[in-house]
């Protein structure tokens, strides 16, 4: 009979209900916030800004220098170009990052993007265009590439130690952790790197001025860099507005600003513009959608019709304009109103010695010398250990030279192999390297010819031991290596300026800008629900009833000019300026334009009141919940930059009751929710320039009071002002009596 088999039973696991004991369960550890930041944070914030985003003194970046040596490795620096995707592949057994990243890196490293001055690979195919967003580069599987000739100069000896190699992220080769440039490519090319808590944004000069300052400041120290480097240079081209106060304070910190604009030449016969370069900065398709919106808007009106005729020759974008249009003033204006004038903000942050620093030009010349000085002296060393070792080498040949016969007989009379070497020791008193080189020499070459040949090398090898030994004592000698060698990479790849320079630029200033707009009477309307409306005479006389939203209503009805400054002011206590030819001509059957969104407020920002002044004289008077007055002059709120916004338009501290525009100094009537009326001049009012101040007291109000309404007093009809008039401030004011209140007291409530 069969033996019954019993399973063991297996613990059920648990089920939703019941009671399982989890260990530490609930428990919050604390932690201070410092300690995680430092744990968890920094070291990737250190990733970032020491193996990613920032450039080091030899101006790569690693994902550079880790492509460019792969493409080095599979000899594509004499040999024919192979598909983008080969060196791809190649380059992830060193950056272990998707294909994609790696691809886009040598794209903007190929001479057919046009992102670099001193482009590092010869592309064929579609690698796209640095200065338009709509052309894309093609697939890897598509293009071909290989090292530029001027890569010579990033590799040149980098296989006689003259840097230091690590192994790579799996140790199964090594990689170089700097290239051994002999010219100061950090400078030559434009490198942006946006890091975490710092960034870095450096321009590129032209590569023969640049080696020709590195070589003036290596012989003089305080050597003038606008002599010999008057301004940074773009692949782009462009025209370069010369400020030596800025370029000096670039050259000295590593921070300021270049002015850039797009050059440009006037086709009579087709009345064209045809734009050829453009700023570093912007793209085709950037300055195309600027201009069609200031065409749009009404903003521009010399323009009849753009194209981008960018070919095979290189970057053209053609205007047409209206006939009798000046192009230089057109050129002028668009060089305000759109990216074809830029500045490119220099923010020079490197990487020296695994720390980022800051540095000016100057800085970062000696900094790269210093680093080159380096690799010539290893260099150097190299090379001296390698002719000392073949000196060596051939000291022992020489001693055979006396007596081959003998050294023969010892190699024959040796019985066992192990002891050729020894017995050749004994033999002719040389050492073990010696001998082992002696004992290899096949027996064809123990010629006495062969063997004077190779003795007669040892007076050159001392002599060129002698050069190398003398070389690395000296620094001045070592200095005049590099020199030579900075010489020779300007005369063989220097190139001329792209960029033109203009030292002599006219300021483009509002008079231009006021000149251009046309001059015409006009009457502005704004409604209690942030509606504009611009009206002319002749329009105004021919329409009807003013068509508004529901509800709403005409709350200031002014008449002024075409070109005259609006300056709409908030609820959230800024200032949108902007001029009334801005705004199209309109009718009184429209309804107008909702200012917040013509001049793009602020989400949920609502314009409360308009000025209207043509020269900013007079003053802005706003009354605070509080009984005080604030008399801002006009002239605060023009700005020379002639910004759209401004900011603390008027003070938080206290809620707004109202606010008045005054063209000159007038009396004022203030009336209050209490019944009473205070007359007081604006001289009586002290003005503060200052546009957010807390104001001064005019009116004292009793709890729970407020200020209904402020207006000047020229409009009222009252049968006694003098009651409500006083000769210092604050004051009450005098109750209204019945006889003052009249219709005009009603209205303005």
């Amino acid at each position: 009979m069969a033996k019954k088999q019993t399973k063991r039973a297996t613990p059920a696991r648990p089920q939703l209900g019941d009671n399982v004991e989890i260990l530490d369960a609930g428990v919050v550890i604390q932690s201070p916030i410092t300690e995680t930041l430092e744990k968890n944070y920094m070291p990737y914030a250190m990733s970032v800004i020491v193996s990613r985003a920032l450039p080091e003194i030899d101006g790569f970046k690693p994902a550079h220098r880790k492509l460019l040596y792969t493409m080095y490795g599979m000899g594509l620096l004499k040999g024919a170009r192979t598909k983008s995707a080969n060196i791809v592949g190649s380059t992830m057994h060193l950056n272990p990052h998707g294909d994609a990243a790696i691809y886009e890196t040598m794209v903007r490293m190929g001479r057919g993007n046009e992102s670099l001055l001193v482009p590092f690979v010869d592309s064929k195919g579609n690698f796209g265009k640095a200065y338009s967003r709509d052309m894309a580069y093609a697939a890897s599987r598509y293009t071909e590439a290989k090292l530029e000739a001027v890569c010579e100069e990033l590799f040149r000896d980098i296989d006689k130690d003259t840097v230091d190699f690590v192994p790579n992220y799996d140790g199964t080769t090594t990689e170089p952790t700097l290239l051994p440039v002999t010219f100061p490519t950090i400078l030559a090319n434009n490198t942006l790197g946006i890091a975490v808590g710092m960034a870095s944004n450096i321009c590129s000069f032209n590569l023969a001025e640049l080696c020709e300052t590195t070589v003036a400041l290596m012989r003089h120290p305080d050597h003038d860099l606008l002599i010999t480097l008057p301004a940074p240079d773009f692949v782009g081209g462009g025209e370069i507005l010369y400020n030596e106060a800025e370029l000096r304070k670039i050259y000295e910190t590593g921070r300021g600003s270049v002015r850039v604009r797009a050059q440009y030449r006037y086709e009579k016969d087709g009345n064209m513009l045809e734009i050829t370069r453009i700023p570093p900065t912007t793209t085709v398709e950037a300055v195309m959608d600027k201009i069609a919106e200031l065409v749009k808007t009404g903003k521009i009106k010399e323009i009849s019709d753009m194209r981008d005729e960018t070919d095979l020759n290189g970057l053209k974008l053609t205007i047409d304009l209206k006939r009798g249009q000046d192009p230089d003033k057109l050129m002028q204006k668009l060089f305000r109103t759109t990216p074809l004038e830029d500045s490119f903000a220099c923010n020079f942050n490197l990487l020296i010695g695994g720390q980022p620093r800051v540095l000016g030009v100057r800085q970062i010349l000696n900094e790269w010398v210093a680093f080159r000085v380096e690799c010539v002296r290893r260099r150097t060393y190299h090379d001296l250990q390698g002719k000392q070792k073949r000196l060596h080498l051939l000291k022992g040949l020489e001693a055979i030279l006396l007596d081959i016969d003998k050294a023969i007989r010892i190699v024959r009379e040796t019985e066992e192999d192990s002891e050729v070497v020894p017995n050749l020791m004994i033999g002719f008193g040389i050492d073990e390297t010696q001998a082992e080189y002696v004992a290899e020499i096949k027996l064809r070459h123990l010629n006495r010819e062969y063997i004077l040949k190779r003795t007669q090398e040892i007076a050159d090898l001392e002599a060129e031991i002698a050069r190398l030994e003398d070389i690395l004592k000296s620094e001045a000698k070592i200095r005049r290596i590099i020199i030579d060698e900075l010489n020779a990479v300007a005369k063989k790849y220097g190139q001329p300026r792209r960029c033109t320079i203009l030292y002599d630029v006219e300021t483009a200033d509002s008079t231009a800008e006021e000149e251009s707009l046309p001059d015409y009477p006009v009457t502005v309307f704004f409604t209690r629900e942030g509606y504009f409306k611009k009206i002319t005479p002749q329009s105004l006389r021919m329409s009807g009833e003013q068509k508004l939203k529901e509800g709403d209503e005409v709350v200031q009805q002014i008449e002024t000019r075409n070109d005259a400054w609006l300056l709409f002011f908030t609820d959230q206590r800024q200032v949108y300026k902007c001029r009334a030819a801005d705004f199209a001509d309109t009718k009184a059957s429209v309804m107008g334009e909702f200012v917040a969104a013509s001049l793009g407020m602020d989400e949920g920002e609502l314009p409360v009141y308009m000025a209207v002044t043509l020269d900013y004289k007079g003053y802005m008077l706003f009354a605070y919940a509080n009984g005080k007055f604030a008399k801002i002059p006009m002239n605060s709120y023009a700005t020379k930059q002639n910004r759209k916004k401004l900011l603390k338009a008027y003070s938080d501290k206290e809620q707004l009751a109202c606010m008045v525009q005054l063209p000159e100094e007038t009396e004022l009537a203030v009336r209050t929710s209490g019944g009473r009326m205070l007359l007081a001049h604006t001289t009586q009012i002290a003005e503060k320039q200052t546009r957010d101040t807390a104001g001064v007291a005019v009116i004292t109000l009793k709890k729970n009071q407020h200020i209904e309404w402020v207006k000047p007093a020229a409009e009222l009809e009252l049968a006694n002002p003098h009651r409500y008039r006083v000769r210092s401030l604050p004051a009450a004011g005098a109750l209204v009596r019945e006889e003052d209140v009249a219709e005009q007291l009603q209205l303005g409530q």
